[in-house]
C-alpha cells in the first residue's frame, strides 16, 4: 500500500480550517452559557483573539451578573497578552473603577501600571511612557504598601529611571561633541541633579569641568577669567564629593590650568595698563 506524503502547509492549512470552522459555530451558537464555557477554553489555551470576540459579545448578556468580573478581568487580559497595551490600560482601568473592591484590584492595578512600562519605546525615542510608568508605578507601591509586588515595581522604576538617565547623558553628550561646551555643561550639572546616586556621578562631574574648561578657552578674552574661575569652583566641588575617584587627577590639572590661565590673562592686562 502507497502512502502519500501531505506537505506540511496543506496540513497547517486543514487545521487552521478546522479551528476556523469551530471558532465560527461558537460564534452562531445562541446558548451564551455555552459561549462563555468557550471563550473560558480559548483563554486557557491561549487563543486570546477568539477568546475576546466571545467576551466582548457577552458583556451585555452578563452585565450585572455575578459572571460578569471575571469576563472583564479575562478580557483585559485578552489585550495584554495581544500586545495591545494601550487598550489593555483602559480595560484594567475600568475593572478598578467597576469593581473598586474585588480581590484581584491589587493585581489588576499593578498589571494597569505595566501597560505603561510596556509602552516604552526606545531610548532614542520620546520618553513620556517612561516618565509615567515610574509615577503610576509609584503610586502602586504607595497605594498597596503591603503588597508582595512591591519589589518587582521597584525594580521597575529603576530600570525606567536609568532609561531616562540614559537619554540625557546622550542629549549632554551630543552637546559636546558638536563643541556646544556651555550647554553641555548645564546638561552634565542637571543628570547629577536629577540622578544624584549614580554610579557615574563621577564622570557627569568630570564632564562638566571639560565642558566649562573647552567654553572658556573659546570665549573673547573679556570673559575668560570669569569662565575659568567656574572650572576651579567645579573642581572645588567635584573634589569634596568624589574624594577617592579616578578622575580626581584629570580635574585638578584642568583647575590648576585655569588658574594659570588666570594669571596669565590678568597680568596681561596689568601690561596693558601699564602701557596706557
Amino acid at each position: 500500500m502507497k502512502f502519500v506524503k501531505i506537505p506540511f502547509v496543506v496540513i497547517v492549512l486543514l487545521i487552521a480550517f478546522s479551528s476556523c470552522s469551530k471558532f465560527s459555530k461558537v460564534l452562531k451558537s445562541k446558548d451564551v452559557d455555552y459561549k462563555l464555557i468557550m471563550a473560558d477554553k480559548y483563554y486557557e489555551e491561549k487563543n486570546y483573539r477568539q477568546a475576546q470576540v466571545l467576551y466582548e459579545e457577552l458583556y451585555p448578556v452578563f452585565k450585572g451578573t455575578d459572571k460578569f468580573e471575571e469576563l472583564y478581568y479575562k478580557d483585559a487580559y485578552c489585550f495584554y497578552y495581544l500586545k495591545n497595551y494601550m487598550d489593555a490600560e483602559n480595560f484594567f482601568k475600568g475593572f478598578l473603577e467597576v469593581f473598586p473592591n474585588s480581590p484581584k484590584a491589587e493585581e489588576v492595578d499593578f498589571m494597569h501600571a505595566m501597560c505603561f512600562y510596556k509602552q516604552i519605546p526606545k531610548v532614542d525615542l520620546d520618553q513620556t511612557n517612561t516618565s509615567k510608568s515610574i509615577g503610576v508605578m509609584q503610586t502602586f507601591i504607595n497605594t498597596h504598601p503591603g503588597s508582595t509586588r512591591i519589589p518587582e515595581a521597584t525594580a521597575i522604576i529603576d530600570k525606567c529611571r536609568e532609561l531616562l538617565e540614559i537619554k540625557e547623558l546622550r542629549a549632554a553628550d551630543l552637546y559636546f561633541k558638536v563643541g556646544q561646551f556651555r550647554a553641555a555643561a548645564l546638561a552634565y550639572s542637571s543628570l547629577l541633579n536629577n540622578y544624584p546616586e549614580s554610579a557615574s556621578g563621577d564622570k557627569y562631574k568630570i564632564n562638566v569641568l571639560r565642558s566649562y574648561y573647552r567654553f572658556a578657552k573659546l570665549s573673547v578674552v573679556d570673559k575668560q577669567v570669569e569662565r575659568f574661575e567656574k572650572v576651579v569652583t567645579e573642581y572645588q566641588d567635584f573634589a569634596d564629593r568624589y574624594p577617592e575617584s579616578a578622575l580626581l587627577n584629570e580635574a585638578k590639572e584642568l583647575s590648576e590650568t585655569s588658574q594659570n590661565n588666570i594669571k596669565e590673562i590678568q597680568n596681561e592686562q596689568i601690561k596693558t595698563t601699564t602701557k596706557l
